[in-house]
């Protein structure tokens, strides 16, 4: 098989041509190819099995496509995957301090961490939060890191029509003018971020 080729592209953009993946005698992807514009939204829409977590997973550099090219994905990224992949031991506030690497104060990590609903229990471990404030301390990780490229893999997920609606609005303020990458079911919450939808067959 080809293995991926990276190629000299436009700055303005992550290019992906002709991407294929499979896992086993399953072809997840083939001959994929599409251009994410930097600095705008973009977001991914497909049936569940369609390819959406993989080909994500592929821009991120976490699988290796069996044939294609990619080319002007950052070296700066950062993600919310499905899991929430937190230090369960470690407070609300640590996790969040753990990702941004000393850039943000913990006054600005508290008030990060407000702007998603989440205050006055966010020193607790994580351990003892709730599945809906677990993924909002992901996404306040994710937001706190340094990055050029941004990917949510199905980040509003387990959260209350409310809460939701909180936390939608905080990440497209906080993400302004970001390369972000959303991978969603819901039409609806593509459209609120605006940009580029994509979908997958």
């Amino acid at each position: 098989m080809n293995k991926p080729q990276e190629q000299i592209t436009n700055d303005n953009r992550i290019s992906l041509k002709n991407i294929s993946k499979s896992f086993g005698e399953k072809a997840v992807l083939k001959n994929f190819s599409r251009d994410f514009k930097k600095g705008e939204f973009s977001s991914v829409m497909g049936v569940s099995g369609s390819g959406k977590t993989t080909l994500v997973n592929i821009i991120l550099g976490i699988e290796t496509p069996d044939e294609g090219s990619l080319s002007g994905v950052p070296e700066k990224l950062s993600a919310v995957f499905q899991e929430n992949r937190l230090s369960e031991n470690f407070s609300g506030i640590s996790n969040v301090k753990l990702s941004s690497g000393g850039r943000l104060k913990r006054r600005e990590i508290e008030e990060l961490l407000a702007s998603l609903g989440l205050d006055g229990e966010v020193k607790k471990p994580v351990s003892r939060f709730s599945g809906g404030m677990k993924r909002r301390v992901a996404i306040a990780r994710a937001l706190a890191a340094d990055y050029d490229l941004l990917v949510l893999d199905e980040p509003f997920k387990e959260l209350d029509k409310a809460t939701k609606t909180l936390v939608m609005e905080t990440v497209k303020q906080k993400t302004a003018g970001k390369t972000v990458i959303l991978v969603t079911h819901s039409r609806s919450e593509a459209e609120f971020f605006g940009g580029d939808i994509i979908e997958i067959n």
